[in-house]
């Protein structure tokens, strides 16, 4: 495969780059994280008028025909800016579980109001019992004649706070289905928190809360899973970026900080370590490049790739922003110092939707789509919590 990117590619990754280093300085962002809802609305309508929020949409889906690799390109960008808006969660998440439903004028609906930055789409489908399984749900739905209600709880639906509408899985007689819900309908109870990262998420209970159909067992198990290895896609491009930027940050400290009137970078050991880790990072954009070619494979050898890019990736994010903490010393931890907000989020990415563990042991059982086997649980989908709202 070229990895060659395009100049439309070339063009969209820049764009991004030129719009953080006006937007996302540390005292912005910061500012950001202290607002109610975490993130900049303004943003957001700039990430729309771009067309970042429909960059790998083909033109029939209503896109500019790109694909996983342009959103890949996004969230790398925004991983070493540390970016605060719910790209991965709704443009990513929301709108690849939503393309895989079936074709509805209701669905084309929905994907113009996303593209437009009008709605912002959250998945809510893990469970406190699921730790990974994508295929665990608990969350029962009833047809009562024509409507129908569903009753359960959704434990970490990440962006649900600012959610727009709700995308929410729940059993039926025939397996797993879609409903789509209003976060302020009637029997629906939120508990928002902020997570380690400074993202904002939230534990939910429905309640015989009225929701509507987008999709039946036939197609929503399907869908559930294309949206999850997009947004695995999209994560560990996003921990690529901060990795980069961790490690070329911490390489900077280590040729200003003196100890014994040498700068300590000049010291054999520090020199190793930073070696181990840029070596972390090199293997980690190398398979995060086979992830991507992989999204256009069967379901079976797509499932090997992304899980082994996961499991790789998360022990990589963790051991790079573990050694750039402990290399900066005692202000590698402060609130203030920009390397202690990139630990926290390769820590978070390391774990969310699903450890290394977990893909560990996907790849050791060769696995196939979710909705067709047995799948023993393991991976956390924890993140966190350090406040509440």
């Amino acid at each position: 495969m070229d990895f060659t990117l395009t100049s439309e590619q070339r063009a969209l990754s820049d764009s991004v780059a030129r719009f953080c280093e006006r937007n996302y300085t540390g005292a912005a962002r910061n500012a950001l994280i202290n607002t109610d809802i975490g993130f900049s609305r303004e943003n957001w309508k700039s990430f729309a008028e771009l067309g970042w929020l429909g960059a790998a949409l083909s033109e029939a889906e209503g896109g500019f025909g790109g694909g996983a690799v342009e959103n890949a390109l996004i969230m790398e960008r925004f991983g070493r800016s540390l970016v605060l808006e719910p790209f991965l969660i709704s443009s990513i998440h929301g709108l690849q579980t939503l393309l895989g439903t079936e074709p509805t004028q209701r669905r084309s609906e929905m994907v113009e109001a996303i593209l437009s930055g009008e709605m912002l789409l959250s998945v809510a489908h893990s469970e406190p019992a699921s730790r990974g399984d994508l295929n665990q749900c608990e969350t029962m739905a009833q047809k009562i004649g024509p409507n129908w209600t569903i009753s359960g709880h959704k434990s970490v639906v990440l962006g649900a706070p600012s959610a727009s509408k709700l995308l929410v899985s729940a059993r039926v007689d025939e397996g797993i289905a879609l409903f789509l819900i209003d976060p302020a309908a009637v029997g629906v109870v939120m508990r928002p928190y902020r997570t380690l990262d400074n993202h904002r998420a939230a534990d939910i209970w429905f309640d015989a809360v009225e929701a509507e159909l987008l999709a039946d067992p036939s197609s929503a198990p399907s869908a559930i899973q294309r949206g999850f290895e997009h947004a695995l896609l999209g994560v560990c491009a996003e921990a690529v970026g901060a990795m980069d930027v961790a490690i070329s940050t911490t390489r900077d400290y280590l040729k200003t900080r003196q100890q014994f009137g040498i700068p300590i970078g000049n010291f054999q050991a520090l020199q190793h370590r930073m070696a181990d880790m840029f070596v972390e990072y090199e293997l980690s954009r190398s398979i995060l490049y086979a992830g991507m070619a992989a999204m256009d494979r069967n379901c079976s050898e797509r499932a090997k790739t992304i899980a082994a890019m996961k499991s790789f990736i998360s022990s990589a994010a963790l051991f790079v922003g573990r050694n750039a903490v402990q290399l900066h010393g005692g202000i590698g931890v402060t609130e203030e110092y920009v390397i202690s907000h990139y630990y926290r989020r390769l820590f978070v990415i390391s774990a969310q939707f699903g450890n290394e563990s977990y893909y560990l042991l996907q790849m050791a059982k060769n696995p196939v789509p979710f909705w067709t086997s047995e799948v023993e649980r393991g991976g956390t989908e924890a993140i966190i919590i350090v406040d509440k709202l």
